[in-house]
This record gives structure tokens, C-alpha cells and sequence, in this order.
């Protein structure tokens, strides 16, 4: 585990201008003190939707090029970290914890945090290990996943949430904030259109970010809908090309057998064309 005190070669340059940066950080895995980063954050108890949205668009951003940053918490964080490994990308998770074992939290995703260290990511807190959670410490590093960051994203979010904490960081440290719309009647969306009303920028995609920051890029990636390699899997990867679907619905959609969907969207899935996000519900890839 490195420590490494602000002023030190090797502490985040972005982190080092906002106005209360932590005087030391403790880090796992891999630093890389001027790298470019991007922050996804939102709820913990999100919808389907808000899964695949947070999966995508980390995974757009992080081919292109961007370190994705989020908490590690379980939901939009979770899917956050996953999407840009998935797409081959790095992605850095800022605790409210210890980064020892004992400490991190949530238990349930310590295996995801072994994976994004393997991976050539890194964990960083401003707590020392054996550092427990509380009210106090998860507020209080929102304000490092906002100052490592070039903009944050908010997908899913209630009125009152610690992503749009996250977003006020982002506004005072003059970082750009984006939100993504949703249903008028869901509450996990009231948080986004609030910030929405309030200037920040709305997002369909990762292109309108890597528009708005001006970012010099790889083409964004697109749907492999051409990869099928016969009907089935040319019916399934239809059905799943407008957004994320539970394998109840692929099966209705295309009029397929239970058992034909099922061991063909396994077989996509080692070919890496779909994925499964949980639950049964799956989602296109997108290859470069």
C-alpha cells in the first residue's frame, strides 16, 4: 500500500487544485498522478436501466481513453467499475474506508476491487487502514471522486443523494456536471432533472461527454449487430439493440424457444457480443 502526501510527485494533479484536498492519500494498485479521469456515480438502489446506462457509458468513456472513477458502492458504482473493465478500460474506486480487507466496504464487492487493482486500476482513501465507515467519511471522499475528475455523471439519483453531493463537489471545484434523464415518475430520476434544471448538461451517451470536454479520441464504439453467425443469434442481438432486456422478454421479442435463447445468448456471451448484467438481464456490447 503507497502513501503519498500532497505535494509529492506522485499525488493526483487534479486532486492537488481543489480547495480542501486530502494532505495524504493511501493507495492500492496503480497511480498515475497525471492521467485523465471521468467519475460515474449515482444510487445504490437502482433500476435496470440506470445498470446498463452506468455499464455503457463507462465502458464508451473508458475506450476512449478516460480512467473511470466512481465508490465502489453497490448499484450505479458497482456497474460503473465493471463497465469500464469489461470494455478493457481502467477505473479507480474512492473509498470512505480503510483499504484493508477488514475495512472495505461494501463486502460484497471486495472480489470487484481485487479485480480492479489486478487490472491496473487502483483503490485510494484519505483514511489509513483498520478505518471503519460512517456518516462522515462517505460524504467526505465524494469530494475526491469529484476532484480526480474532469466532470462527474450522475445516471440514477434521488432528490436527496449522495451523488448529488457529489455533483455540488463538481460545482464548486468548477468541474462539469452531467446527468442523465429519465421517467417524470421515477423518483431515482428526480435527482438528475434537478440537476439538469440547474445547468447541468444532458446526457444520451458517452459521445456528449467526450463532446463537452473537447476530447481527442478513438471512435466510439458500435453495436456488433453484424457478428451474428446465423438467425437465432441474428434475432437475439435485434432484440437487444434499443436497450437491455431480461431474458423473459428476448424470448417473447424474438418467439424463440426458452432453451434456444438461453444456450445461445451463453454462446454469445463467451464471444463477447452480449452481456449479462444480473438477473438475467442482458445487454449488447460494443466493439471497437
Amino acid at each position: 500500500m503507497l502513501r503519498i502526501k500532497i505535494g509529492d510527485k506522485n499525488y493526483p494533479k487534479l486532486l492537488s487544485e481543489i480547495s480542501n484536498p486530502p494532505k495524504e492519500i493511501y493507495v492500492e494498485g496503480k497511480i498515475l498522478p497525471g492521467e485523465s479521469c471521468f467519475a460515474i456515480v449515482g444510487t445504490r438502489k437502482c433500476s435496470s436501466y440506470g445498470k446498463e446506462i452506468a455499464w455503457k457509458i463507462a465502458g464508451e468513456l473508458a475506450q476512449a481513453g478516460l480512467t473511470i472513477v466512481s465508490g465502489l458502492a453497490p448499484g450505479i458504482d458497482t456497474f460503473t467499475h465493471k463497465g469500464a473493465l469489461d470494455h478493457g478500460g481502467r477505473t479507480i474506486a474512492v473509498l470512505g474506508t480503510g483499504l484493508d480487507k477488514r475495512s472495505i466496504y461494501p463486502k460484497e464487492n471486495l472480489g470487484l476491487a481485487q479485480e480492479i487493482i489486478k487490472k491496473g486500476g487502483a483503490l485510494i482513501s484519505e483514511y489509513p487502514p483498520q478505518t471503519p465507515g460512517s456518516k462522515i467519511t462517505f460524504p467526505k471522499r465524494n469530494r475526491i471522486i469529484s476532484g480526480l475528475s474532469l466532470g462527474v455523471l450522475v445516471v440514477e439519483a434521488k432528490r436527496k443523494s449522495g451523488a448529488l453531493i457529489t455533483a455540488e463537489w463538481a460545482r464548486k471545484q468548477k468541474r462539469k456536471v452531467f446527468a442523465i434523464p429519465g421517467s417524470i415518475y421515477s423518483l431515482n430520476a428526480k435527482g438528475c432533472h434537478y440537476l439538469i434544471k440547474k445547468g447541468a448538461k444532458l446526457v444520451e451517451s458517452g459521445e456528449d461527454i467526450l463532446k463537452e470536454l473537447k476530447w481527442k479520441k478513438k471512435e466510439i464504439a458500435s453495436s456488433n449487430l453484424q457478428g451474428a453467425t446465423n438467425e437465432v443469434e441474428r434475432l437475439i442481438l435485434e432484440a437487444l439493440k434499443e436497450h437491455s432486456l431480461y431474458v423473459d422478454k428476448i424470448i417473447k421479442k424474438t418467439g424463440l424457444s426458452p432453451q434456444k435463447v438461453i444456450s445461445t445468448l451463453a454462446d454469445l456471451e463467451i464471444q463477447g457480443k452480449v452481456k449479462n448484467l444480473g438477473g438475467n438481464i442482458y445487454t449488447l456490447v460494443k466493439t471497437l
